[in-house]
């Protein structure tokens, strides 16, 4: 078996818990840097590790560049959903809470569960992933800005500094969504399958841009998976006599959720298929953010279909 590497990642640091064969567990703390990942390399050779599983929570960009440094270098790496980690935590009454107890947490779950390996995604999923977060990040500043200018400004210099910002901020948006396009041009797979997540009524072009660097750069099973990482599969709270309310299991990453409240608010207008979900739901009396998040995840759902299909939507035809 080979040595076990628990990493507790943050934007300025990782802890590493690095668990041996013998069972004994060393720990070591690197700035989460390219010089940090080599002072890593260094510290397991001198502890006569040349190969290990390492496994770290899935944390926003933090750990990327981490886990795909530790990838090309020969490692086994697995990226996890940190409600696992928290499950398995709970599962072993771990009360306490510190970056060395967390790393030796991640290395006991990866030693006893082994965790299915992960693989970086392609060059150009990568592109295109770090074009719809400056994307996403250009949306959010402006509307901040926007927000600041409709709060009322007294002093016309200031005033005049927001409507410079939020002039500066809608051009970067339109020059990085003609970068979104032409890099889904440039690359045939990505051209086609945005194509044909363009047909389904909802799913414009910076949509399908989202679906496809941050949900379908994975391999599913199922349309339902797909939902589930995207944190859209009901999760049902029940317990004895007492039976709550269905919620959405909001796990997965909340920039997908973001970018498809919209695309389903306008699916709901103008899609069939999910037009006769809203029905459905509507007779049955729910309320009007319950239909928003079963419209969602019926997008999951079409995408998939056309993705896994390789044909363009039809409203009667057969879809996950």
């Amino acid at each position: 078996m080979d040595a076990v590497l628990g990493i507790d990642i943050a934007k300025a640091k990782f802890v590493t818990a690095l668990l041996t064969p013998g069972g004994k567990i060393r720990h070591k703390s690197c700035a989460n840097t390219p010089a940090g990942f080599a002072e890593l390399a260094a510290w397991l050779t001198r502890q006569q590790v040349t190969r290990v599983h390492a496994c770290l929570e899935a944390t926003g960009t933090y750990g990327e560049a981490l886990a795909t440094w530790l990838h090309e270098a020969g490692h086994v790496v697995s990226v996890v959903n940190p409600a696992v980690i928290h499950a398995y935590a709970g599962a072993h009454l771990a009360r306490s809470k510190t970056d060395q107890i967390d790393a030796d947490l991640i290395a006991r779950f990866t030693a006893t569960q082994q965790p299915p390996a992960w693989t970086p995604p392609p060059p150009e999923i990568r592109a295109l992933q770090a074009l719809v977060r400056r994307l996403d990040a250009l949306h959010g500043m402006r509307t901040q800005e926007a927000n600041r200018l409709a709060a009322g400004v007294s002093v016309a210099p200031v005033r005049a500094s927001i409507e410079a910002v939020l002039a500066h901020l809608t051009a970067q948006i339109a020059e990085v969504e003609r970068l979104i396009h032409d890099h889904l041009d440039q690359h045939p797979r990505l051209r086609g399958q945005r194509d044909l997540l363009t047909t389904i009524p909802g799913i414009g072009e910076t949509t399908a841009a989202v679906l496809l660097a941050e949900l379908f750069d994975k391999r599913y099973a199922s349309a339902r998976q797909a939902a589930a990482f995207a944190g859209l599969t009901p999760r049902l709270v029940e317990s004895g006599t007492l039976r709550g309310k269905s919620r959405l299991s909001k796990v997965g990453p909340g920039r997908l959720r973001k970018a498809l409240y919209f695309p389903a608010v306008t699916a709901l207008r103008h899609n069939p298929t999910i037009r006769a979900v809203r029905d459905r739901l509507r007779a049955a009396g729910k309320p009007t953010m319950v239909i928003i998040g079963a419209a969602m995840r019926k997008l999951i759902h079409l995408a998939f279909g056309v993705l896994k299909s390789g044909k363009a939507y039809e409203p009667t035809g057969a879809h996950p």
